[in-house]
């Protein structure tokens, strides 16, 4: 249970989180690269437009049969994740916790502190919650990355609970 974070506070919902699955969900970013290139903000249906359209133009020109290269991809993820870097973007949770009209901070309540950060701002937070592969045991269960990555050297670490003030 040391691992569970919650998002409470002023929400419709109060949500658990658990960062020991992150690592099968679609939404997950590599860190080593991703404050290191410029990100387009963009919508979830046009993303989904955009990967539907890719495998539609794979499959006119490479027909429906898998070759190799799929499965040399495949075999590419797999150890990607048991190497990788990654972390989750905060927005999808926090939507879902639906935060009352009248708020407007998030704390961020670690083992260090509390920090009291805009709910604007927190919207763009990415999750860090794997190392080269492993867990964060030692310092986790996530780190919280600023949106535009001015903390990517000094994440805070030790994260208990999220509290929507």
């Amino acid at each position: 249970m040391e691992n569970i974070i919650s998002i409470s506070g002023n929400v419709k919902y109060s949500i658990t989180l658990d960062p020991g699955v992150w690592i099968f969900d679609d939404r997950r970013v590599d860190l080593d690269s991703f404050f290191n290139t410029k990100t387009e903000q963009s919508d979830e249906l046009d993303e989904y437009t955009k990967s539907i359209s890719k495998h539609w133009d794979r499959e006119i020109m490479e027909g429906a049969v898998f070759p190799p290269t799929l499965k040399t991809e495949k075999k590419f993820e797999k150890e990607k994740v048991l190497i990788g870097t990654f972390g989750i973007p905060f927005k999808p949770f926090i939507q879902n916790a639906e935060p009352d009209i009248s708020a407007e901070t998030l704390t961020i309540v670690s083992d260090d502190g509390e920090e009291h950060v805009p709910l604007s701002e927190a919207r763009n937070f990415i999750l860090g919650f794997s190392l080269k592969g492993k867990p964060l045991r030692e310092d986790g269960p996530v780190h919280v990355y600023f949106g535009d990555g001015h903390n990517k050297d000094n994440p805070i670490k030790r994260v208990k609970a999220f509290i929507v003030k």
